[in-house]
Protein backbone atom coordinates (compact mmCIF):
# COMPACT_ATOMS: atom_id res chain seq x y z
CA UNK A 1 0.00 0.00 0.00
CA UNK A 2 3.11 2.24 0.09
CA UNK A 3 2.12 3.56 3.50
CA UNK A 4 5.76 3.94 4.51
CA UNK A 5 6.50 6.30 1.61
CA UNK A 6 6.77 9.91 2.74
CA UNK A 7 5.38 12.69 0.55
CA UNK A 8 8.11 15.28 -0.19
CA UNK A 9 5.41 17.81 -1.09
CA UNK A 10 3.63 17.36 2.25
CA UNK A 11 6.74 17.88 4.36
CA UNK A 12 8.09 20.66 2.13
CA UNK A 13 4.81 22.51 2.71
CA UNK A 14 5.15 22.03 6.46
CA UNK A 15 8.65 23.49 6.53
CA UNK A 16 7.66 26.23 4.09
CA UNK A 17 4.69 27.45 6.10
CA UNK A 18 6.80 27.45 9.29
CA UNK A 19 9.43 29.66 7.65
CA UNK A 20 6.72 31.85 6.12
CA UNK A 21 5.19 32.49 9.55
CA UNK A 22 8.61 33.40 10.96
CA UNK A 23 9.09 35.98 8.18
CA UNK A 24 5.51 37.27 8.46
CA UNK A 25 5.86 37.89 12.20
CA UNK A 26 9.04 39.92 11.67
CA UNK A 27 7.48 41.90 8.81
CA UNK A 28 4.52 42.85 11.00
CA UNK A 29 6.83 44.47 13.53
CA UNK A 30 9.06 45.97 10.83
CA UNK A 31 6.16 47.55 8.92
CA UNK A 32 3.71 48.37 11.71
CA UNK A 33 6.07 49.00 14.61
CA UNK A 34 6.29 47.39 18.08
CA UNK A 35 2.85 48.46 19.27
CA UNK A 36 0.60 46.22 21.34
CA UNK A 37 -1.59 45.04 18.47
CA UNK A 38 1.22 44.16 16.01
CA UNK A 39 3.22 42.59 18.85
CA UNK A 40 0.32 40.46 20.02
CA UNK A 41 -0.40 39.32 16.47
CA UNK A 42 3.28 38.58 15.80
CA UNK A 43 3.57 36.61 19.05
CA UNK A 44 0.50 34.58 18.09
CA UNK A 45 1.93 33.81 14.64
CA UNK A 46 5.31 32.84 16.12
CA UNK A 47 3.58 30.58 18.65
CA UNK A 48 1.85 28.74 15.80
CA UNK A 49 5.18 28.49 13.99
CA UNK A 50 6.81 27.09 17.12
CA UNK A 51 3.98 24.59 17.58
CA UNK A 52 4.29 23.39 13.99
CA UNK A 53 8.06 23.12 14.46
CA UNK A 54 7.41 20.78 17.39
CA UNK A 55 5.38 18.61 15.01
CA UNK A 56 7.99 18.64 12.24
CA UNK A 57 10.92 17.81 14.53
CA UNK A 58 8.77 15.05 16.02
CA UNK A 59 8.38 13.52 12.54
CA UNK A 60 12.12 13.73 12.02
CA UNK A 61 12.82 12.20 15.44
CA UNK A 62 10.75 9.21 14.38
CA UNK A 63 12.78 9.02 11.15
CA UNK A 64 9.59 9.14 9.10
CA UNK A 65 10.55 11.68 6.40
CA UNK A 66 13.84 10.64 4.81
CA UNK A 67 14.71 7.07 3.88
CA UNK A 68 18.14 7.39 5.49
CA UNK A 69 18.14 7.89 9.25
CA UNK A 70 21.15 10.20 9.06
CA UNK A 71 19.23 12.80 7.07
CA UNK A 72 16.35 12.66 9.56
CA UNK A 73 18.77 13.25 12.44
CA UNK A 74 20.51 16.17 10.74
CA UNK A 75 17.21 17.80 9.78
CA UNK A 76 15.88 17.32 13.30
CA UNK A 77 18.90 19.16 14.71
CA UNK A 78 18.14 22.09 12.40
CA UNK A 79 14.43 22.25 13.21
CA UNK A 80 14.83 21.60 16.93
CA UNK A 81 17.94 23.74 17.31
CA UNK A 82 17.76 26.63 14.85
CA UNK A 83 13.97 26.96 14.66
CA UNK A 84 13.16 26.20 18.31
CA UNK A 85 16.23 26.57 20.52
CA UNK A 86 16.13 23.07 21.99
CA UNK A 87 18.28 19.94 21.85
CA UNK A 88 17.27 17.09 19.53
CA UNK A 89 19.13 14.61 21.75
CA UNK A 90 17.23 15.84 24.82
CA UNK A 91 13.89 15.45 23.06
CA UNK A 92 14.66 11.96 21.78
CA UNK A 93 15.96 10.88 25.18
CA UNK A 94 12.67 11.66 26.92
CA UNK A 95 10.35 10.93 23.99
CA UNK A 96 11.64 7.40 23.35
CA UNK A 97 11.01 6.59 27.02
CA UNK A 98 7.45 7.80 26.57
CA UNK A 99 6.92 5.53 23.58
CA UNK A 100 8.49 2.52 25.23
CA UNK A 101 6.35 2.75 28.39
CA UNK A 102 3.48 5.25 27.90
CA UNK A 103 1.68 6.33 31.08
CA UNK A 104 3.93 4.18 33.29
CA UNK A 105 5.26 5.96 36.38
CA UNK A 106 9.04 6.52 36.51
CA UNK A 107 9.40 5.17 32.97
CA UNK A 108 7.35 7.75 31.03
CA UNK A 109 8.59 11.25 31.93
CA UNK A 110 5.36 12.79 30.59
CA UNK A 111 3.30 11.39 33.48
CA UNK A 112 5.94 11.40 36.23
CA UNK A 113 4.74 14.79 37.46
CA UNK A 114 4.11 14.18 41.18
CA UNK A 115 4.19 15.92 43.61
CA UNK A 116 2.92 18.85 41.50
CA UNK A 117 0.04 16.92 39.92
CA UNK A 118 -1.38 13.54 40.86
CA UNK A 119 -2.38 11.27 37.99
CA UNK A 120 -3.94 7.82 38.02
CA UNK A 121 -2.70 5.48 40.74
CA UNK A 122 -0.58 8.15 42.44
CA UNK A 123 -3.80 9.74 43.76
CA UNK A 124 -4.58 6.76 45.98
CA UNK A 125 -0.94 6.31 47.01
CA UNK A 126 -0.54 9.92 48.12
CA UNK A 127 -3.90 9.84 49.89
CA UNK A 128 -3.16 6.67 51.86
CA UNK A 129 0.25 8.00 52.89
CA UNK A 130 -1.31 11.33 53.94
CA UNK A 131 0.88 13.33 51.59
CA UNK A 132 -0.37 16.85 51.00
CA UNK A 133 2.25 19.04 49.35
CA UNK A 134 -0.42 20.92 47.40
CA UNK A 135 -4.24 21.08 47.53
CA UNK A 136 -4.62 18.23 45.04
CA UNK A 137 -8.40 18.33 45.19
CA UNK A 138 -7.98 21.72 43.46
CA UNK A 139 -5.35 20.61 40.93
CA UNK A 140 -7.82 20.94 38.06
CA UNK A 141 -7.89 24.66 38.89
CA UNK A 142 -4.22 25.42 39.52
CA UNK A 143 -3.46 23.42 36.39
CA UNK A 144 -4.51 26.50 34.40
CA UNK A 145 -1.95 28.63 36.29
CA UNK A 146 1.15 26.44 36.18
CA UNK A 147 0.43 23.73 33.60
CA UNK A 148 -0.20 25.10 30.10
CA UNK A 149 1.46 28.50 30.68
CA UNK A 150 4.78 27.32 32.12
CA UNK A 151 5.71 23.87 30.79
CA UNK A 152 7.74 25.06 27.80
CA UNK A 153 8.87 28.37 29.30
CA UNK A 154 10.16 26.98 32.61
CA UNK A 155 10.32 23.18 32.77
CA UNK A 156 11.50 22.48 29.23
CA UNK A 157 13.95 25.39 29.10
CA UNK A 158 15.65 24.37 32.35
CA UNK A 159 15.59 20.63 31.68
CA UNK A 160 16.85 21.11 28.12
CA UNK A 161 19.78 23.31 29.14
CA UNK A 162 20.73 20.99 32.00
CA UNK A 163 20.68 17.99 29.66
CA UNK A 164 22.97 19.65 27.11
CA UNK A 165 25.46 20.68 29.78
CA UNK A 166 25.48 17.46 31.81
CA UNK A 167 25.55 15.20 28.73
CA UNK A 168 28.01 17.52 26.96
CA UNK A 169 25.89 17.89 23.84
CA UNK A 170 27.94 20.81 22.55
CA UNK A 171 26.68 20.61 18.97
CA UNK A 172 23.08 20.84 20.20
CA UNK A 173 24.09 23.75 22.43
CA UNK A 174 25.43 25.61 19.40
CA UNK A 175 22.27 24.88 17.43
CA UNK A 176 20.15 26.22 20.31
CA UNK A 177 22.38 29.29 20.64
CA UNK A 178 21.84 30.02 16.94
CA UNK A 179 18.08 30.23 17.59
CA UNK A 180 18.49 32.73 20.42
CA UNK A 181 20.98 34.77 18.44
CA UNK A 182 18.60 34.96 15.48
CA UNK A 183 15.56 35.75 17.62
CA UNK A 184 17.14 38.47 19.74
CA UNK A 185 19.05 40.08 16.86
CA UNK A 186 15.84 40.17 14.81
CA UNK A 187 13.68 41.86 17.46
CA UNK A 188 16.17 43.71 19.68
CA UNK A 189 16.22 46.81 17.41
CA UNK A 190 12.44 47.19 17.82
CA UNK A 191 11.98 46.43 21.52
CA UNK A 192 15.25 46.87 23.37
CA UNK A 193 16.38 44.29 25.92
CA UNK A 194 13.38 44.33 28.33
CA UNK A 195 10.89 44.39 25.47
CA UNK A 196 12.44 41.54 23.50
CA UNK A 197 12.58 39.39 26.66
CA UNK A 198 8.88 40.05 27.27
CA UNK A 199 8.13 39.26 23.63
CA UNK A 200 10.04 35.98 23.90
CA UNK A 201 8.18 35.01 27.08
CA UNK A 202 4.84 35.75 25.37
CA UNK A 203 5.69 33.44 22.48
CA UNK A 204 6.83 30.64 24.78
CA UNK A 205 3.72 30.90 26.99
CA UNK A 206 1.38 30.75 23.98
CA UNK A 207 3.36 27.87 22.51
CA UNK A 208 3.29 26.07 25.86
CA UNK A 209 -0.52 26.17 25.93
CA UNK A 210 -0.60 24.41 22.58
CA UNK A 211 1.93 21.80 23.69
CA UNK A 212 0.16 20.80 26.90
CA UNK A 213 -3.37 20.60 25.53
CA UNK A 214 -2.47 18.84 22.28
CA UNK A 215 0.03 16.31 23.62
CA UNK A 216 -1.96 15.40 26.74
CA UNK A 217 -5.50 15.15 25.36
CA UNK A 218 -4.74 11.57 24.29
CA UNK A 219 -2.96 10.41 27.46
CA UNK A 220 -3.93 12.06 30.77
CA UNK A 221 -7.57 10.85 30.66
CA UNK A 222 -6.39 7.27 30.09
CA UNK A 223 -4.97 4.65 32.45
CA UNK A 224 -1.89 5.88 34.33
CA UNK A 225 0.02 3.84 36.87
CA UNK A 226 2.76 1.32 37.52
CA UNK A 227 4.04 -1.34 35.16
CA UNK A 228 1.41 -3.96 34.26
CA UNK A 229 3.62 -6.06 31.94
CA UNK A 230 1.02 -6.27 29.20
CA UNK A 231 1.73 -7.21 25.61
CA UNK A 232 2.89 -4.36 23.40
CA UNK A 233 -0.32 -3.38 21.60
CA UNK A 234 -2.53 -3.73 24.69
CA UNK A 235 -0.21 -1.52 26.74
CA UNK A 236 -0.28 1.17 24.05
CA UNK A 237 -4.07 1.12 23.67
CA UNK A 238 -4.62 1.32 27.42
CA UNK A 239 -2.59 4.54 27.49
CA UNK A 240 -4.02 6.46 24.55
CA UNK A 241 -7.02 7.34 22.42
CA UNK A 242 -7.74 9.10 19.13
CA UNK A 243 -9.45 12.41 18.42
CA UNK A 244 -11.88 12.79 15.55
CA UNK A 245 -10.03 13.92 12.41
CA UNK A 246 -10.65 17.05 10.35
CA UNK A 247 -8.42 19.17 8.16
CA UNK A 248 -7.98 21.66 11.01
CA UNK A 249 -7.44 19.06 13.77
CA UNK A 250 -4.97 17.09 11.65
CA UNK A 251 -2.92 20.23 10.96
CA UNK A 252 -3.25 21.82 14.40
CA UNK A 253 -2.26 18.66 16.27
CA UNK A 254 0.40 17.51 13.83
CA UNK A 255 -1.74 14.40 13.25
CA UNK A 256 -1.37 13.46 16.93
CA UNK A 257 -5.14 13.05 16.89
CA UNK A 258 -4.26 9.67 15.33
CA UNK A 259 -2.47 8.85 18.55
CA UNK A 260 -3.30 5.13 18.51
CA UNK A 261 -1.69 4.67 15.10
CA UNK A 262 1.24 6.82 16.15
CA UNK A 263 1.68 5.32 19.59
CA UNK A 264 2.00 1.85 18.16
CA UNK A 265 5.02 2.94 16.13
CA UNK A 266 8.40 4.25 17.25
CA UNK A 267 12.08 4.03 16.48
CA UNK A 268 13.22 1.77 19.30
CA UNK A 269 14.10 -1.88 18.58
CA UNK A 270 10.99 -3.35 20.23
CA UNK A 271 7.82 -4.77 18.63
CA UNK A 272 5.64 -2.18 16.94
CA UNK A 273 2.89 -1.93 14.36
CA UNK A 274 4.18 0.72 12.01
CA UNK A 275 7.71 2.00 12.70
CA UNK A 276 8.56 5.20 10.84
CA UNK A 277 5.24 5.57 9.03
CA UNK A 278 4.81 9.22 7.89
CA UNK A 279 1.87 10.84 9.60
CA UNK A 280 -0.01 11.79 6.44
CA UNK A 281 -0.73 8.06 6.04
CA UNK A 282 -2.27 7.54 9.49
CA UNK A 283 -5.78 8.10 8.18
CA UNK A 284 -5.26 5.35 5.61
CA UNK A 285 -3.94 2.81 8.09
CA UNK A 286 -6.47 3.68 10.84
CA UNK A 287 -9.22 1.32 9.53
CA UNK A 288 -6.71 -1.57 9.61
CA UNK A 289 -5.73 -0.79 13.20
CA UNK A 290 -9.38 -0.47 14.20
CA UNK A 291 -10.21 -3.86 12.69
CA UNK A 292 -7.22 -5.40 14.48
CA UNK A 293 -8.51 -4.03 17.78
CA UNK A 294 -12.02 -5.37 17.09
CA UNK A 295 -10.60 -8.80 16.25
CA UNK A 296 -8.81 -9.04 19.61
CA UNK A 297 -11.40 -7.28 21.74
CA UNK A 298 -9.29 -4.19 22.40
CA UNK A 299 -10.77 -0.74 22.93
CA UNK A 300 -10.26 1.71 20.05
CA UNK A 301 -11.49 5.00 21.51
CA UNK A 302 -12.16 8.10 19.39
CA UNK A 303 -13.34 11.39 20.90
CA UNK A 304 -14.48 14.78 19.57
CA UNK A 305 -11.72 17.39 19.77
CA UNK A 306 -13.33 19.60 22.43
CA UNK A 307 -14.32 16.58 24.53
CA UNK A 308 -10.72 15.41 24.51
CA UNK A 309 -9.56 18.80 25.82
CA UNK A 310 -12.22 18.95 28.53
CA UNK A 311 -11.39 15.38 29.59
CA UNK A 312 -7.93 16.57 30.68
CA UNK A 313 -9.53 18.80 33.31
CA UNK A 314 -12.11 16.16 34.24
CA UNK A 315 -9.34 13.63 34.74
CA UNK A 316 -7.37 15.99 36.99
CA UNK A 317 -10.48 16.69 39.05
CA UNK A 318 -11.26 12.97 39.35
CA UNK A 319 -7.71 12.21 40.51
CA UNK A 320 -7.88 15.06 43.01
CA UNK A 321 -11.20 13.79 44.41
CA UNK A 322 -9.78 10.26 44.73
CA UNK A 323 -6.77 11.65 46.60
CA UNK A 324 -9.02 13.62 48.98
CA UNK A 325 -11.21 10.60 49.69
CA UNK A 326 -8.18 8.40 50.41
CA UNK A 327 -6.58 11.16 52.50
CA UNK A 328 -9.65 11.60 54.71
CA UNK A 329 -10.91 8.05 55.06
CA UNK A 330 -7.96 5.66 54.85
Amino acid sequence: MKLFDASPTFFAFLLGHILAMEVLAWLLIYLLGPGWVPSALAAFILAISQAQSWCLQHDLGHASIFKKSWWNHVAQKFVMGQLKGFSAHWWNFRHFQHHAKPNIFHKDPDVTVAPVFLLGESSVEYGKKKRRYLPYNQQHLYFFLIGPPLLTLVNFEVENLAYMLVCMQWADLLWAASFYARFFLSYLPFYGVPGVLLFFVAVRVLESHWFVWITQMNHIPKEIGHEKHRDWVSSQLAATCNVEPSLFTNWFSGHLNFQIEHQCQHTLPTPSLFPRMPRHNYSRVAPLVKSLCAKHGLSYEVKPFLTALVDIVRSLKKSGDIWLDAYLHQ
